[in-house]
């Protein structure tokens, strides 16, 4: 066989390279339930109120809801960017009252000064939180559970176990409540734009994108040189802030605030709006968007379970149950990932 022929021969045995085709990126099942499962929840509870109570929807039923979703969103978007790195914060809501009944009593004499102060002084407090987990090596769920009796205790000891009502310059953040957009509230619409800022800081900055990844894989962030310390300052301290939020929400509908009263029970709701709108409780998964839609829907369940006809002693037990199914079924969750 000639060289000529040996080289045809290899030419036809040598296959060719197949051409690349560009791979479609495909939504997947779970992928689509993270993104629109909190709205699609909300959406199946607003329906079956509706059904039940058709005068809802075109009465003050959803400025209604609004208004008590208020706070809960505030202190839900303060525990969501802390689970989002892989801690709680079990104060957040103590940090609410707290600042309320700070706020209810700096009002009359710092004016528009007030809120100001007490928004800086709850933001330290949550940084001190920070502090302590980041350089102390303290569990978030130990220091937290512990400086909730620690705030509850403050609230108590500056209110003198009674109400506090704003007898001077009320008006700077009763407007709050009292001022309308598209029928709701400004205190809720204070809490979709933070929910729209710290959406845009996860999304877009190196700082979020920290966050994100040490909640994901904190060894594998400090190896990646991401300084999970000073994140977890920062993320303390945001939720510090946004509790701080919540007080002045309390206060602006309450004209008051109280040991006991208005904004005295938003831990548990505010975990759960935090949950039921897919924030993980692992860590390195949150959507400060669809926390609005886990906040609303929290505020929905106890009309919605009035709406049934539930029976006020069996509606706790109702509630419960249906926070848990919400969570299981808006958690994210992959292959050979460990749900802690």
């Amino acid at each position: 066989m000639s060289n000529a022929a040996r080289q045809a021969a290899k030419a036809v045995d040598v296959p060719r390279p197949a051409a690349r085709t560009p791979v479609a990126t495909k939504l997947t099942p779970s992928a689509i339930w993270q993104s629109f499962g909190p709205v699609i929840v909300f959406a199946v509870v607003l329906l079956m109120v509706s059904v039940r109570n058709p005068a809802f929807l075109g009465g003050t039923g959803l400025s209604i809801v609004a208004e008590s979703a208020a706070p809960i969103l505030l202190v839900a978007l303060g525990q969501a960017m802390v689970l989002n790195i892989g801690s709680i914060d079990l104060s957040n809501a103590s940090i609410s009252l707290l600042g309320a009944i700070l706020l209810a009593l700096a009002l009359p004499g710092l004016g528009i000064g007030a809120p100001i102060a007490v928004l800086m002084a709850v933001t330290i407090f949550g940084a001190i939180n920070g502090a302590i987990v980041a350089y102390a090596q303290v569990p978030s769920f130990a220091l937290t559970l512990g400086t909730l009796g620690i705030l509850d205790a403050a609230t108590l000891v500056t209110s003198g176990s009674e109400t506090i009502y704003v007898s001077q310059n009320q008006e700077i953040v009763t407007t709050l409540y009292q001022d309308r957009l598209l029928a709701l509230p400004l205190t809720f619409w204070i809490g979709v734009g933070v929910a729209v800022l710290y959406w845009a800081l996860l999304r877009f900055t190196r700082v979020g994108q920290g966050m994100t990844a040490m909640g994901k894989n904190e060894p594998g962030a400090i190896f990646s040189a991401i300084r999970t310390r000073w994140l977890k300052v920062l993320a303390f301290a945001i939720s510090g802030f946004t509790g701080g939020l919540a007080g002045v929400s309390i206060v602006a509908q309450a004209g008051s605030a109280s040991a006991s009263g208005l904004g005295s029970d938003l831990l548990l709701p505010g975990i759960a709006a935090a949950l039921v709108g897919g924030t993980a409780v692992s860590g390195g998964l949150t959507n400060p968007i669809n926390v609005i839609f886990g906040a609303l829907t929290v505020a929905f369940v106890p009309i919605a379970v009035q709406t049934i006809g539930i029976t006020a002693q069996a509606q706790s037990l109702v509630y419960g149950v249906f926070i848990i199914a919400v969570v299981v079924m808006t958690t994210h969750r992959s292959r050979g990932a460990i749900v802690k």
